[in-house]
């Protein structure tokens, strides 16, 4: 049964349209967007679907064809940023939040919804629940809003009601990205610019990995070092640390006494020179010489800032052993899921060797596909 079907069984009546939103995973850049810097997303074919109806008489009701349990009413009118709004039902609820809070005229909606997007792996489930209620609630009140605007308004349902202290990374993806591009953000001023990422055409893949350790961004991890690198920047005389020079970076170091503090600004700093790295490199058509750059990005991930894990370092050093040009841990870490750029001819051999490494190891078999640059936010029905 297709979402809109299951919708109709729901509700009685026949949704308004059915749009969808990706996941995405992150080429290069991590933790650089909460420092307004620079980051390489790419969307993947992996999608929240949202079949939603308008209503006007202020209530929302929400379901989800992944989790277990009755349909969520909330009154659009009453929504309570940091609120129990039911689990998973506080995504799209603190988007209409955010919608009204912004002075925009948003009533109430039916919606179901249904996501391909593994949660927990890094891979922003949560960004393509918030993607996608925000472009159907957008057309059904015909607010006119960019797609620019629809995902600050997204982040700042997961900052402000959800209470994850996220970047505009993750929403900007969803909504912005195209199909055989990786997108270039500039987290300051959202400039971006769609990179032509062709992969086939040079015989590679990049493999995604999903450790099948969740993470879970509000445990305060995250937060915890997002007050590290605006201490390291305060510190450094510094709105941001996209502020500080890569040439720079030695003397920065030497000027902060928290030897943690110091860690997270060198990987800041670093990470967006590798940024700026990988750019040069798919535009001077060398896709393989970004391997290397995607290792030391993952070093720097698990000495610096810490927050790689046992699965998620195997996987790295599995691939890089089975033929891998390059691997790194992608997103917010603890768990989640890694990248590797391979050969497409060894893309079933590293596959193996990450497999058989993990059931050697005694963890839980991960999930290995390959990363398709897809479309970005759009109405399908």
């Amino acid at each position: 049964m297709s979402v809109a079907d299951e919708f109709t069984a729901l509700y009685g009546y026949a949704p308004q349209g059915v749009w969808a939103a990706p996941g995405r995973v992150n080429l290069i850049g991590e933790y650089t967007d909460v420092n307004e810097g620079f980051v390489m997303p790419l969307a993947l074919p992996h999608t929240a679907v949202a079949a939603v109806a308008r209503r006007d008489d202020g209530l929302l009701r929400l379901h989800s064809a992944d989790v277990e349990g009755p349909v969520v009413e909330l009154a659009a009118d009453t929504l309570r940023p940091l609120s129990d709004s039911g689990g998973w039902a506080a995504y799209p609820a603190g988007v209409v939040w955010a919608l009204r809070a912004a002075g925009h005229p948003v009533g109430g909606a039916d919606l179901h919804l249904a996501s391909t997007v593994p949660t927990g792996a890094g891979l922003s489930s949560s960004a393509a629940l918030e993607v996608v209620t925000a472009l159907a609630l957008n057309d059904l009140y015909e607010l006119r809003l960019t797609k620019r605007e629809l995902a600050l308004l997204a982040q700042r349902a997961e900052n402000a009601f959800v209470g994850v202290p996220c970047g505009v990374m993750d929403q900007m993806a969803s909504a912005a990205c195209e199909a055989g591009r990786v997108l270039h953000l500039d987290c300051r001023d959202l400039g971006v610019r769609q990179v032509p990422f062709d992969l086939a055409a040079h015989g590679l893949r990049l493999l995604v990995v999903d450790t099948r350790v969740r993470h879970e961004l509000g445990d305060g991890a995250y937060a915890e070092r997002r007050a590290g690198c605006e201490a390291g920047a305060r510190a450094l005389g510094v709105t941001h640390l996209r502020d500080v020079p890569y040439t720079e970076l030695p003397d920065a170091l030497r000027q902060l006494d928290d030897e943690r503090v110091r860690r997270y600004v060198r990987h800041v700093v670093s990470d967006d020179h590798r940024v700026a790295r990988v750019v040069a490199l798919l535009d001077a058509g060398d896709v393989r010489g970004i391997g290397p750059v995607l290792t030391e990005g993952h070093a720097s991930l698990r000495d610096d800032l810490r927050i790689s894990c046992p699965e998620l370092d195997l996987a790295v050093a599995a691939a890089e052993r089975a033929g891998a040009l390059g691997a790194r841990m992608t997103g917010g870490g603890f768990g989640g899921s890694a990248v590797a750029l391979v050969e497409a001819a060894d893309a079933d051999t590293v596959t193996k060797a990450v497999t058989e490494a993990f059931a050697a190891a005694g963890f839980t078999p991960p999930r290995v596909f390959a990363a398709e640059p897809s479309r970005g936010a759009r109405r399908v029905a």
